[in-house]
């Protein structure tokens, strides 16, 4: 079976499942179709517990597709520019220093906790782990996945202020992620024949991967902006856009800057140039939104039936589901006092909305760019029980927290209403 006709399978099953789901179900897409990819693995390995060929001829499939690749090299760069032109520039510029603070500051508060905890944990389950290992897991499970915020946050109803918070820093966090979790790989795996890692070559890589994606990112969507309020031609502007994702992700990983952050901010500028410019007619912009809108869902429906089926290459052990659960509250816990801290420090000057750390604890998932990340590490970085932990968390994450998020902030909301909030 070639690429194609997967590619082909994957289609039909997600629009049959959206079909069902729009009738009948009507729950999110991401959760449901994460589920429906799970269930289909469970599904595969039970049946080839009694036909071994079944499960053979299923992961033979599945090695056709290098799904870190897929994902990172691939498809991320359209889902994370379709999150970013969605995101209203006024209500993100408004929110710019929150956004920036809990994707950096909370980010690696929070990686740096779970790294630590989950090394002692390992020790104490009899499964110790280098610490670095630990570390490099905290980096890849502690940014909240765009792609899963973005599509639970439209079922919610969060105030803009917050939901723009969520997911504005989902976008941010995932680029920074991403550096922090290439520069431990590095760290851990020295290129053969690359120069020493040191603290000073660290900095320069975080400058190079972070500070080139702003000012890259930032130039692409000027120039954009700028020739699309040139034309009046909704099929070329929108053609524009589409090689903006393509060439700027390509020619920021030709640079060694982050492609991820490269698009988000691209993005970003892109939206508040055509606004300062009014650089498109309303067709023009029906049709952008139109388009945008429906690579994000095909993108996303396929991304997350894959997530499910890749299950199927995760080796479970006891030790592994033991770890997996109780790096649950780990990851969860230490994201909230991250971002608790970070509130309670800066909240006289930039305000948080009530229980603002508890919803953005709950509403901030895990997705498939952590599961990429692990399937990516080197066999050495303990990646076998890396991988396992992760898919638990992300299973945990995108279902539980996913279903129960519009509860949470509706129980919040009664609280609110019922003893107005004095402060931020």
């Amino acid at each position: 079976m070639d690429i194609f006709h997967l590619f082909a399978i994957l289609v039909v099953f997600t629009a049959v499942f959206s079909y069902l789901n729009t009738r009948f179900l009507q729950i999110p897409a991401t959760i449901g179709l994460f589920v429906a990819g799970t269930l289909f693995s469970v599904v595969v390995l039970i049946v080839g517990h009694f036909y071994p060929e079944v499960i053979a001829y299923d992961r033979q499939v599945l090695e056709q597709i290098d799904f870190s690749e897929f994902l990172l090299e691939g498809i991320l760069s359209f889902l994370l520019f379709a999150g970013a032109i969605n995101l209203d520039p006024e209500e993100l510029k408004a929110q710019r220093g929150p956004i920036l603070l809990s994707a950096f500051g909370a980010t690696l508060l929070s990686a740096t906790l779970v790294g630590g905890l989950t090394y002692y944990v390992l020790q104490l389950l009899g499964t110790p782990i280098p610490f670095l290992h630990a570390l490099i897991f905290g980096a890849l499970i502690s940014p909240t996945d765009p792609v899963a915020t973005l599509g639970i946050l439209e079922h919610t109803s969060i105030s803009e202020s917050l939901k723009t918070k969520i997911a504005g820093e989902s976008l941010f966090n995932d680029g920074l992620g991403y550096v922090a979790f290439l520069i431990l790989t590095r760290i851990a795996v020295p290129v053969p024949g690359a120069e020493e890692i040191t603290a000073w070559s660290v900095g320069l890589i975080f400058v190079q991967e972070v500070f080139g994606a702003v000012v890259l990112g930032y130039l692409l969507g000027k120039m954009v902006s700028f020739a699309l309020s040139t034309i009046d031609n909704y099929q070329t502007e929108v053609l524009i856009t589409l090689a903006m994702v393509l060439g700027g992700y390509t020619l920021a990983n030709s640079l060694h800057i982050s492609g991820p952050l490269t698009v988000v901010i691209g993005g970003i500028a892109l939206v508040r140039g055509v606004d300062d410019r009014q650089a498109v007619s309303d067709t023009t912009q029906d049709y952008l939104v139109k388009f945008w809108e429906l690579v994000d869902e095909l993108l996303n429906a396929v991304l997350f039936l894959l997530i499910g089926l890749f299950i199927l290459q995760v080796e479970f052990h006891w030790f592994i589901f033991v770890a997996g659960i109780i790096a649950i509250p780990i990851v969860v816990l230490s994201r909230f006092v991250s971002l608790k801290l970070l509130i309670e420090s800066v909240k006289r000057r930039f305000p948080f909305e009530r229980h603002a750390a508890t919803i953005m604890t709950w509403g901030g998932l895990r997705g498939g760019i952590s599961i990429a990340l692990a399937l990516s590490l080197a066999p050495e970085i303990s990646k076998d029980l890396i991988l396992g932990i992760t898919y638990i968390v992300v299973l945990f994450s995108i279902v539980v927290q996913g279903l129960t998020l519009q509860g949470l902030v509706k129980k919040l909301e009664d609280e609110t209403h019922e003893t107005p909030a004095t402060g931020a």
